[in-house]
């Protein structure tokens, strides 16, 4: 094979993008998710420090991340690890937000 037919190939596998460019899309998401993260805990802090209780609906979201991308590699790469950690990371997702819609329905209105 000569190097223009290898070139060639490997622009077909990755559909013309740079490993790089993929690489720092990568890193971009997960510093992304931290940021995320980091914010949801200040708001969550705040707002029990201001007395308006506990908001699981922040952590439903924030966790919505990883869950999202483990069940992508759950479904692409089919490894017990990915499939585990999506579905933890769904359940989770799930009680978080059962908890912020039963305390939207329970809790006393704030005017």
């Amino acid at each position: 094979m000569e190097k223009e037919e290898i070139l060639e190939k490997s622009r077909k596998e990755n559909k013309n993008r740079d490993i790089f460019e993929k690489e720092v899309l990568k890193e971009g998401g997960n510093i992304g998710g931290i940021a995320a993260g980091i914010l949801a805990t200040l708001f969550f802090i705040l707002q029990i420090a201001a007395g308006g209780g506990i908001n699981y609906g922040l952590y439903a979201v924030v966790f919505s991340i990883p869950s999202a991308a483990f069940t992508v590699k759950a479904v692409r790469m089919r490894r017990r690890h990915e499939i585990a950690m999506s579905v933890f990371y769904t359940v989770f997702v799930l009680a978080l937000s059962a908890a912020h819609i039963f305390n939207l329905f329970t809790a006393p209105a704030v005017r």
